[in-house]
């Protein structure tokens, strides 16, 4: 323990030397730098600095803790699988400005979404031609959209739309990695129409 001035207050000469607590002058303890070397050793999905860079591929389904604001900021693909389970699935996407996800549908998959940085305009509803829900999001916002719901999100900022999205289950394949969105319909219509 390292002494902190002004921790033991002495009022007034004719009073015993009492410790006072001023709670604004503590004492604190220091760990030696060895200490915080090897907590960062056990801790590498932290982020110190900005060299230091989380990989981002597909995770799952294995147990995994990540600093999930960091790595959204830190993704500049369309959209990259970060965690695919059985019944859940993590993707990090980032939406250039102006750019939208692109009206869609997800008949049985309920899909979480979460602002990190950037700002824009969801839109949702029963029809893709009746979208009578409508709100800005910025960072901070968590939008929720039932299965079945025609919905899209476009960027109306001046910077990158950083978002991670939670799908239950999974829609994308593991290991999904789209660089851009014309990447993301590409593989869709291959799905959708698989070459004979």
């Amino acid at each position: 323990m390292y002494f902190v001035p002004y921790m033991y207050q002495y009022p007034h000469s004719n009073y015993p030397t009492v410790p006072m607590y001023n709670y604004g002058m503590q004492s604190f303890y220091w760990p030696y730098p060895n200490e915080v070397a090897l907590a960062s050793k056990f801790e590498p999905y932290r982020f110190s600095d900005s060299d230091s860079k989380l990989m981002l591929k597909d995770y799952g389904p294995k147990p995994y803790v990540v600093d999930i604001n960091e790595a959204t900021k830190q993704n500049n693909t369309y959209r990259t699988a970060l965690w695919t389970g059985t019944h859940l699935q993590v993707t990090l996407m980032s939406l250039n400005v102006g750019e939208d996800i692109g009206l869609e549908i997800h008949p049985d998959v309920d899909q979480f979404l979460r602002i990190e940085q950037g700002q824009g305009i969801v839109q949702m509803g029963a029809s893709k031609d009746s979208l009578n829900f409508e709100r800005n999001v910025f960072d901070d916002s968590a939008i929720m959209i039932p299965a079945g719901t025609w919905h899209n999100l476009t960027n109306t900022g001046s910077i990158p739309l950083k978002l991670y999205s939670i799908y239950a289950p999974p829609n994308h394949p593991f290991g999904t990695v789209h660089p851009t969105k014309a990447d993301a319909v590409s593989a869709e219509e291959e799905d959708h129409h698989p070459s004979i």
